[in-house]
């Protein structure tokens, strides 16, 4: 049987854009938070507006503003190497004093992107060696930081589960996930286990259950 044959139909749930903005909109005010590469660079540009924010970067960046409209300046870049603004009081370090930040639990929330989540809240979202540089700074940021978000599509790019019952990628972490988004649903981890408690509009319980491998609990709101 191909991969093809033995998974559901994709669907069209939430872009990528709008998975971003549906994490921002649960974003505290006054929370600092690190942000990951990927769909979580989106994060910026939809914050709502009254909501006080302070975006962290690893690469030493803490007050990070939306995307710039005129192509910014070429030293100001995200960890994606995205060029990015400034509020009102940011702060540039050097590498050091950014990871103290991390390590020295100062972050309120950290949203990464994901390779798969199990259904134990265990992160992997590196690359095997050899088809990725390195892990990064994940494994500091999920060590330290209380609350782990992760914004993903719900499948991979051949239609199988990225919320799954067991990590088959390197593990960033052991049982570090809160949250999960995603293009067709919100999972929470609550005593260890997931939680669904949202699906996204165009998409049902059904959909999500075909989707996923992970064993999950249900409390839809």
């Amino acid at each position: 049987m191909t991969i093809a044959e033995s998974t559901p139909p994709r669907l069209a749930g939430r872009t990528r854009e709008e998975i971003a903005a549906r994490v921002a909109r649960d974003l505290p005010d006054g929370v600092t938070v690190n942000l990951g590469v990927g769909i979580p660079l989106l994060v910026p540009q939809a914050i709502p507006e009254g909501v006080e924010v302070f975006l962290q970067s690893e690469n030493g960046v803490l007050g990070m503003g939306p995307a710039p409209d005129d192509g910014g300046d070429p030293d100001l870049t995200d960890a994606g190497k995205q060029p990015i603004t400034l509020i009102p009081g940011a702060a540039i370090v050097d590498s050091a004093t950014s990871f103290a930040i991390i390590r020295g639990g100062h972050l309120d929330v950290t949203i990464l992107g994901a390779l798969q989540v199990s259904e134990s809240a265990d992160l992997a979202n590196w690359y095997v060696p050899g088809r990725h540089p390195a892990v990064g700074g994940a494994m500091d940021l999920v060590a330290g930081t209380p609350e782990v978000w992760v914004c993903m599509e719900h499948v991979d790019r051949e239609g199988r589960p990225k919320i799954v019952d067991a990590c088959t990628f390197p593990l960033t972490g052991h049982g570090v996930v809160t949250r999960v988004y995603t293009d067709l649903a919100v999972f929470h981890v609550e005593d260890g286990a997931l939680v669904l408690v949202e699906c996204a509009p165009g998409a049902t319980a059904r959909d999500v259950r075909e989707r996923t491998t992970a064993a999950y609990s249900e409390r839809l709101r």
